[in-house]
């Protein structure tokens, strides 16, 4: 479990860490105010995620899932709807078709394998109190 909450805070970092960069979000990137507000959202979440790891909070559990969802299907939808040319664009230089391919199929592999792992662990999420504090 220390590991696990140790991963999503890694991804609470990773999200506060992109705050005024521009965002892929269900196929459309988006830039200024409006990928601020998506990267405090997912922080938000990110952060419930890893308080709710270390409380063993059963809602947690179901969180994490939705979470690990709703994350394959958004990059699911980024991969088939954002061109290249989009991501050049925004980026301001050439984007390899192949590596972003590839690195998308690697993070779609990863989070079903995390969803796997978590979905195994249900009985070790044991407090059925469905607040943090």
């Amino acid at each position: 479990m220390t590991l696990l909450g140790g991963l999503y805070l890694f991804f609470f970092l990773l999200t506060v860490s992109s705050f005024g960069k521009p965002i892929p979000f269900l196929g459309s990137i988006y830039l200024g105010r409006t990928a601020g507000v998506l990267v405090f959202v997912d922080s938000l979440i990110c952060l419930y995620l890893v308080l709710g790891l270390m409380k063993r909070q059963r809602l947690t559990w179901y969180l994490l899932l939705g979470y690990n969802t709703f994350e394959l299907v958004n990059t699911l939808t980024n991969l088939l709807v954002i061109t290249t040319k989009e991501l050049e664009n925004v980026v301001g230089e050439k984007v390899d078709p192949s590596g972003l391919l590839t690195s998308n199929i690697t993070v779609i592999i990863a989070i079903l394998l995390l969803s796997v792992f978590i979905l195994r662990q249900r009985n070790f999420f044991s407090n059925r109190s469905p607040y943090l504090f």
